[in-house]
Order: C-alpha cells, then structure tokens, then sequence
C-alpha cells in the first residue's frame, strides 16, 4: 500500500497523511493536474469520483461529485489558492449542493500537498488543516481518514496504468 502514515492532530488542527511512489514528481504530479486521473482515485473506491470542473491554476477552481454505493450524490470543490508543479498544491476544500452552492453546514479544510523525491520515487504528503476543532471532528466523524486512506491506496493502480515504471 503507498499510503505510509496517517496522523490526525487535534492540537494542531491537522490531518497528515504520507505515501510513497516509485514515480517521479512530474509523473506523481499528474494525479491531481489530469482530471480523468483525479477521477479515478480522488474518492474512495465505493463512492467514484466524476470531476466537472477543473482549473489547477491559482484562483481557480475545482469541482467534483461523489457518487455512494446508494447513488446518493455528494458534491465537493476546491478554491486553488497556490500551485506550483510538480511540486505543491494549495486548496481550500468544500462541501456544495448540486448546484454548486456552498454547503455552511459542513466543514472545511486548506489541503497542501508537497511531492518531493526520494531514492526510490517521490514522497507526497497531504496535510489538511481545518478552521476549528468542531471542524476537524466532524469530518473525521464523517469518515475522512478512511475515505482518504482508501482513495490514496487506489493511486499505485492509477500510476500503474497511466504512467508504467521504467
């Protein structure tokens, strides 16, 4: 499994998660800069993702459903606040109504992600940071640490098939 650490920090307010890939930045990069690759790992495997929306350019915004194994729809977008490729990714992340509207009643989270190389690949850390702890607990309540464990573990199959080693 590429994912290597799960750290929850209530103190901090944070959710860091580590894996490992034997690829490259550029190559580990192209999970979030191509939408059909985001698609196919962004939610865990029960609940596909289909992404509408996709502009990974600061200001810009990224927009996705969810689909439950029930059919029910949940709705999700990013507000990019900062990108520099292949190396960093900053986003605010958020619930929406199918309409797009944002959706006050659920919390919050500003994701970084850092992809840097190792000897044997790249290392990418993910680290969510949430507004409050009412925030942070109510969406680990909802299953985010599972959820996001689970859509990183489908990632080795993504770049396995996308982007072959050697």
């Amino acid at each position: 499994m590429t994912v290597t650490s799960v750290r929850p920090d209530a103190d901090s307010l944070t959710l860091t998660i580590d894996a490992e890939y034997p690829h490259t930045p550029a190559q580990v990069w192209q999970l979030w800069a191509d939408p059909r690759l985001l698609e196919r790992w962004w939610g865990p495997p029960m609940c596909p993702a289909s992404v509408s929306t996709h502009e990974l350019v600061p200001g810009g915004t990224v927009r996705y459903m969810m689909i439950g194994p029930d059919g029910t729809e949940y709705h999700g977008a990013w507000d990019v606040l900062d990108v520099e490729p292949p190396l960093r990714l900053e986003f605010e992340d958020w619930f929406t109504d199918a309409a797009g509207v944002r959706n006050e009643s659920l919390g919050t989270n500003v994701t970084r992600v850092a992809i840097e190389a190792t000897d044997t690949g790249s290392r990418m850390t993910i680290v969510a940071t949430f507004p409050s702890l009412a925030a942070m607990e109510q969406l680990v309540e909802m299953g985010m640490v599972e959820g996001m464990t689970m859509a990183m573990g489908q990632i080795d199959a993504v770049l396995a098939d996308a982007i072959p080693t050697g």
